[in-house]
């Protein structure tokens, strides 16, 4: 596993394409139940090369009803985001997690993770690349119909502040899915 986090975090494969250059951010133990499947880094996380370091980190820490401390213990949980890398600005936030990076390293390191028994696939690109075909029309009704993916998918929005406006309009999404999220971390945590 170190030897395959080593060459994952000194890949330059989409360099040219970096406006701040590659610094690939991943933590990953074979001993790791949870695996968390968000989009990018954004420019905080680059900076800080802490996964989700962040006001969304924390808002998905409370989401699961975890500490900082479990959060952050590879032994527990492994943070693979679709792209290690920021991907740079676009016209209405970050541009989408580069193409490379998924199909390049995840397999290798889902095959280094035997004791994996939940997967929360955080946002629409994570969605598509894992649940593909059996994905609903969009985010909001794959979350909707997260039970459908369980056992080992759970399929979640991105707790970003700037979807305070999907929140609100979704209240189901508090009180329908968050207490299975906090349920399934539980049991799936010491």
């Amino acid at each position: 596993m170190e030897k395959l986090l080593s060459e994952i975090r000194a890949c330059e494969v989409c360099k040219e394409h970096l406006s701040l250059g590659p610094r690939p951010i991943v933590t990953a133990h074979a001993e790791a139940k949870i695996a968390i499947i968000g989009q990018a880094p954004g420019t905080k996380v680059h900076a800080s090369g802490i996964p989700w370091d962040d006001p969304s980190g924390k808002q998905l820490r409370k989401w699961m009803g975890i500490t900082d401390e479990v959060f952050y213990d590879e032994k527990q949980i492994a943070i693979i985001p679709m792209g290690f890398c920021y991907p740079g600005k676009g016209k209405t936030g970050d541009l989408p997690p580069r193409p490379e990076c998924a199909p390049l390293w995840h397999e290798q390191l889902f095959n280094k993770l035997p004791k994996l028994e939940l997967i929360l696939l955080i946002g629409i690109y994570a969605q598509k690349y894992y649940l593909g075909k059996t994905a609903e029309k969009n985010l909001t009704e794959t979350v909707r119909v997260f039970e459908n993916y369980l056992p080992k998918h759970f399929p979640l929005p991105h707790p970003s502040p700037r979807n305070r406006f999907w929140f609100t309009k979704n209240p189901w999404f508090n009180r329908d899915v968050l207490p299975v999220l906090k349920s399934r971390v539980a049991n799936t945590t010491p």
